[in-house]
């Protein structure tokens, strides 16, 4: 079931809520047990066969969970059971998603024609929904009861907190401090008409996002990379900002809607994508984008090796932290290893290929460099004594942003590309290899004698650099719903007012924008567009 769907808005959104809140008023158990029931229900519409997936993973962990709460700190039994967990968690993730690839690698490699049974297999694996977000979702809870942080468990909070379904598909990536702490509060079930209207809005924004602005791009993108090998300067940009502006949108609105769908039901989420193409470097990029995925990886992943390493360098004496990014070596180590590690694993978790290895070790090595230039600036005198006037500054500020959106586009081809080659072959065409296009001026000459024929040619050639621009001007210029909220933002971060443009107000004036932009986006659902987060 799609947040964009006629289903989902007229028939299941309803009565989930209904049922919740008059549940809530004086059973909240009651109510929770019926959202864990409508969440799952959400789940099986697409596939049912996978529900049972979900569920047993749900019992093995959160018995696992127990298991290790139980088992004395620091012991071996209890780092026992956590492998034990974690491993199986990531072998069901490897099954689903990797094996299949893993297998056609193997074949391709050795050269052996497979059996049929194995080429049927290879070539008929269903991924499952949502399977890297609920099942990173409960490595992280197993971790934090390994390190003592989970204090009280009960089985109904916790699988609301895993099914709870506008985070189940495709994020964010939920602490169970954050939510397991609202579920467990009875005023978070009782209605309140705030919850409601605030909750309608953002998940609007987020629905235009989707319907206007992602799914009206992605035809031109998808014609791009269907045949990157064909395409010149021009076309091979066009395909590749198309897509990233796909991406963002789509992201953008499935985070809008899934914040808003939370706050109706009277909780908050944190925030996940913070208009990460204003970002002035890479390391602000990943600050902005898919933020829950990069807390937790860096919670889960940077954190534990760089402390490792920083503890074996102190052990045989070498300097450790700020003192150590000041050689090639220390940097190298306590940096630039942690970092690609850490990134790596982020790429291979958005799919099986080597293209998202590549995508995630080429911002690896954008984010080295990033954190190698602020320590060389933060130990340059000159660069701390340099006062730049503030026109100076504006413009150095677009420059980095615009370097940071064209790093961010190459690494895109590798993230959008059926393979390596294929985004190789973009790339060529961006780096102007196949040449250039040029206009066809006996085209233009002929249609200049005719208004009407000079307006189609010209819309023939240029729908998709407006489209692009336009875009571009509400990425740059425009503030994100975040923003526009204002003090009444649902997201667990709290929104500062903005002068740029009027931000939301409980009124009739802005209920009736809403109501007004929720018919038109509606109008617009003439066919089911799935996210494009839902592959990973």
């Amino acid at each position: 079931m799609l947040f964009n769907s006629f289903i989902f808005l007229a028939l299941f959104l309803p009565p989930a809520l209904a049922g919740y809140y008059l549940l809530g008023q004086r059973m909240p158990r009651a109510a929770a047990a019926w959202l864990c029931g409508a969440s799952i229900v959400f789940y099986g519409w697409w596939n049912p066969a996978f529900v049972g997936l979900l569920l047993v993973s749900i019992a093995f962990n959160y018995a696992m969970s127990c298991a290790i709460v139980a088992a004395p700190a620091s012991s071996a039994r209890r780092r026992w059971l956590l492998g034990l967990a974690v491993a199986a968690d990531l072998a069901l993730l490897v099954r689903y998603k990797y094996l299949a690839a893993i297998l056609g690698a193997l074949v391709h490699a050795s050269g052996v024609v497979p059996a049929g049974w194995l080429e049927q297999g290879m070539h008929e694996v269903i991924l499952p929904l949502g399977i890297s977000f609920f099942t990173f979702t409960q490595i992280g809870y197993l971790l934090d009861c390994d390190a003592g942080i989970v204090k009280e468990r009960d089985l109904l909070g916790y699988v609301q907190f895993v099914t709870f379904f506008p985070h189940l598909i495709a994020g964010p990536i939920l602490h169970h401090k954050e939510t397991m702490t609202q579920f467990a509060q009875p005023q978070t079930c009782r209605f309140r008409a705030e919850n409601l209207s605030v909750g309608a809005f953002v998940f609007t924004i987020g629905l235009a996002k989707k319907v206007l602005f992602a799914d009206t791009i992605a035809p031109y993108a998808d014609a791009g990379f269907a045949a990157p090998h064909a395409l010149q300067w021009l076309a091979a940009w066009g395909a590749c900002m198309a897509y990233a502006l796909q991406l963002y949108f789509d992201f953008s609105g499935y985070s809008d809607m899934a914040v808003g769908l939370a706050k109706m039901f009277g909780v908050r989420f944190p925030l996940n994508f913070n208009s990460p193409f204003k970002a002035a470097s890479i390391i602000d990029f990943w600050q902005r984008w898919h933020m829950t995925l990069t807390r937790y990886l860096t919670a889960y992943l940077y954190y534990p090796l760089a402390m490792r390493i920083n503890r074996g360098r102190a052990s045989r004496g070498l300097p450790i932290g700020r003192l150590a990014q000041r050689s090639a070596s220390g940097f190298a180590a306590t940096v630039a290893v942690p970092t690609c590690y850490t990134m790596a694993l982020a790429g291979i978790w958005h799919g099986a290929g080597w293209q998202y290895l590549i995508y995630g070790l080429l911002h690896a090595s954008y984010l080295s460099v990033n954190h190698a230039y602020r320590a060389w600036r933060a130990a340059s005198p000159a660069a701390r004594a340099a006062r730049a006037s503030g026109f100076a500054t504006r413009v150095r500020h677009a420059a980095n942003v615009l370097l940071t959106f064209a790093a961010a586009l190459v690494a895109f081809a590798f993230f959008r590309a059926h393979g390596v080659g294929d985004a190789l072959a973009l790339l060529q065409g961006m780096a102007g290899l196949r040449g250039i296009e040029t206009l066809d001026w006996p085209a233009w000459t002929a249609a200049g004698t005719d208004l009407a024929g000079w307006l189609r040619l010209v819309a023939g050639r240029s729908t998709l650099a407006l489209l692009i621009a336009a875009l571009l001007a509400i990425v740059w210029c425009a503030p994100n719903s975040h923003q526009w909220m204002g003090l009444f933002s649902p997201a667990l971060e709290r929104a500062t007012e903005t002068a740029r443009a009027p931000t939301w107000r409980p009124s009739l004036r802005w209920t009736l924008a809403m109501l007004g932009a929720l018919a038109f986006c509606v109008a617009q659902l003439h066919s089911e567009v799935r996210f494009l987060y839902f592959q990973f």
